[in-house]
């Protein structure tokens, strides 16, 4: 039986791919959006008036890592 390119299920007569673009880029924003936001918290946390790029870095790696926690432990479709 054939396979779908995009997701990876069975493609029958009547195959749809379970989410779109848009779903996909729009959880994908919003989770390195939301990362990007607590490791800017963060850098205001551990230091009282943090300069600029030590908060850009910090928002920077919170939206990598959260991003990267997402794609280890999300679902596999």
């Amino acid at each position: 039986m054939a396979t779908c390119p995009r997701c990876m299920g069975a493609l029958t007569e009547h195959h749809r791919c379970p989410r779109g673009r848009f779903s996909r880029i729009t959880d994908a924003l919003s989770t390195v959006a939301v990362g990007g936001v607590l490791g800017a918290i963060f850098s205001f946390a551990i230091a009282e008036r943090p300069s600029g790029a030590l908060t850009l870095a910090a928002a920077a790696l919170g939206g990598v890592l959260a991003r990267a926690l997402r794609d280890a432990i999300g679902p596999r479709s």
